[in-house]
């Protein structure tokens, strides 16, 4: 296998010297230049492969998501049961993101999508629409039934309810954030319950509104 290029390696050491940083002291609190000194490079180099902290945020965005696939993907092919893979897929993100709790919960003040480092920002379009992709195999590949007018919305309304829970899990103080789980276990099943109701004939109204504020929060 061939070995990665020393400007790839310079990067991936900046990235990880970044996190712990952030880790450690906060993201508000960490410089670029301590991040090159933790790093071993000048503080120039640093700026030369990231332009700002934010970018730095962005690249552990990207490189989550790169290393969280596989898991996911085992997570995806252990049942065709929704409720379980609904369970299981939020569950191994939580596992995945427990060292970053603290930068996460610092993250989080960053929800205006003009703000870069948003979850609905441009910036993060990627991660999310690839995000989104996973909860609609969690959806197409599940023993359940979808309404024809519903179906097409369910992945981006299982990611916004995924953001709740994550919220939630990074100001739970709980030890071993047991309510996160616990509210997760319960309301995936609320969550399964009603995605199987709604394909009921006298819940067309219901699911009609549920569409159209979907549809006027997306646009």
């Amino acid at each position: 296998m061939a070995k990665p290029a020393k400007s790839e390696e310079t990067r991936a050491r900046i990235l990880d010297a970044a996190i712990e940083l952030f880790r450690a002291r906060g993201f508000d609190s960490a410089t670029m230049r301590e991040i090159a000194t933790s790093a071993g490079v000048a503080t120039g180099a640093a700026y030369y492969y990231f332009d700002s902290k934010d970018a730095i945020v962005l690249a552990f965005y990207g490189r989550a998501q790169q290393e969280l696939e596989p898991l996911l993907e085992q997570a995806l092919g252990g049942t065709r049961d929704f409720e379980a893979r609904l369970r299981t897929l939020i569950e191994v993100k939580l596992a995945y993101f427990a060292p970053d709790r603290g930068l996460l919960r610092a993250l989080a003040a960053h929800s205006d999508p003009d703000h870069p480092l948003s979850p609905f920002s441009a910036e993060t379009a990627a991660t999310r629409d690839q995000d989104i992709a996973f909860f609609a195999r969690l959806l197409s590949e599940s023993r359940i039934k979808l309404p024809a007018d519903l179906a097409p919305l369910l992945p981006r309304i299982l990611w916004m309810y995924q953001m709740g829970l994550i919220l939630f899990w990074i100001y739970d103080r709980s030890e071993g954030q047991r309510k996160t789980h616990a509210l997760l276990a319960h309301s995936a099943s609320m969550v399964c319950r009603l995605i199987r109701l709604s394909g009921f004939p006298l819940l067309r109204p219901a699911r009609k509104a549920v569409v159209q504020l979907v549809e006027t929060v997306s646009s």
